[in-house]
């Protein structure tokens, strides 16, 4: 895929030169780095103790949120069953009865050295990644069955905590709520700290809806203005631009949808420096996307986020790398809110609402 023009509003740009292990080893890196960050962590430290104090003398919301473990764990061996059967694919293995069994992913291969290859593959790809050890065990039959580690899956865990952490900061400050202290609490709840705020309904009302995300075909029958004003083909609709003032004819399935994307973040374009929001398919989302552009190439398509088009590239060429790059005149604050919208519809499972209370403020001496 070629982007188009720079005076166009929206362009996508292919990372096609970029590996599926080489953007996997850059997200934790970059998580690492964050993590180590003395200057991170000093910054949320003051803004929850400022929030804190805040809270005691003014009163506001108290929200705990639970992230769905049982998600989690299903996305996670979900993607390994994928990974494992690329593996012995591109390995050109020999094999049967792949399948998802106990937590773990169990496939069938007769030949000693196709086994050993298929672990080491693995364990390559997994080396310095502490969230993808695995554990692979043989019962001498030539059935393999592999299943995270526990620190792997913690490991996980922390990186899904992290993930919805920066989600929620950066929509409650899309919905104007710009003061608040959101921190882990425990291994699997976030906490949120809103000082006065009476009203903790108006924080759960930002997530209790699910983000939409959709990669949709552009329909080319007729002009978006002509079918605006009179009446679109049967499966189409208009849309809005995010930043323009265009209108798209798309059809209203989508190709591919939040839950095929396993990451998105935002960063900057390497030639221009120019804030992007990136993105990276899953193994099913990979295979699909890989599908749909070869066999629309020529058209365009439309990336939708809640209803409105953030990119509207030109399919140049089937896609294969299960990644991607959106960049569209953005300032890096509309980078991170697109990058955080595609992370929102992506996060495995959602938000359970724990609790919500009203704090009220410390008596006067």
């Amino acid at each position: 895929m070629t982007t188009p023009p720079r005076d166009r509003v929206t362009r996508l740009i292919v990372a096609l030169a970029i590996t599926s292990a080489i953007m996997t080893s850059a997200i934790v890196l970059h998580r690492a780095a964050r993590a180590e960050d003395s200057q991170f962590d000093k910054m949320r430290a003051r803004i929850a103790a400022f929030v804190g104090d805040k809270m005691e003398k003014l009163g506001g919301s108290r929200v705990v949120y639970k992230v769905d473990t049982d998600g989690l764990r299903e996305s996670v061996v979900t993607d390994l069953r994928d990974d494992v059967y690329k593996t012995l694919r591109e390995g050109k293995i020999a094999f049967s009865g792949l399948a998802i069994r106990d937590a773990g992913v169990e496939v069938k291969i007769a030949d000693a050295k196709g086994r050993e290859q298929l672990a080491r593959k693995l364990a390559s790809a997994a080396e310095g990644l502490p969230s993808h050890a695995l554990t692979v065990t043989e019962d001498g039959d030539g059935l393999v069955r592999l299943a995270p580690t526990d620190a792997a899956s913690a490991a996980r865990l922390r990186d899904l905590v992290e993930d919805s952490i920066a989600m929620i900061e950066q929509r409650l400050k899309d919905a104007g709520i710009n003061l608040a202290s959101v921190l882990p609490d425990g291994t699997d709840r976030i906490r949120i700290f809103i000082p006065g705020m009476m009203e903790p309904a108006r924080v759960t009302a930002v997530f209790a809806r699910k983000v939409k995300v959709g990669f949709r075909l552009i329909d080319l029958s007729m002009p978006a203005e002509q079918a605006q004003s009179g009446t679109p083909p049967t499966g189409t609709e208009v849309l809005p631009g995010f930043k323009d003032e265009r209108h798209y004819l798309v059809a209203k399935d989508s190709a591919l949808d939040g839950d095929d994307i396993s990451y998105a973040g935002p960063g900057f374009a390497s030639g221009t420096k120019d804030p992007i929001a990136s993105f990276r398919f899953n193994g099913r989302g990979t295979r699909r996307f890989a599908h749909v552009t070869e066999e629309n190439i020529g058209r365009p398509f439309a990336i939708v986020l809640d209803g409105k088009v953030i990119s509207a590239p030109v399919i140049r060429e089937p896609i294969t790398g299960g990644s991607g790059q959106i960049s569209g005149n953005f300032t890096l604050e509309e980078a991170n809110s697109v990058a955080m919208l595609l992370r929102a519809g992506s996060l495995p499972g959602h938000l359970d609402l724990v609790e919500q209370q009203v704090v009220q403020p410390a008596a006067k001496p």
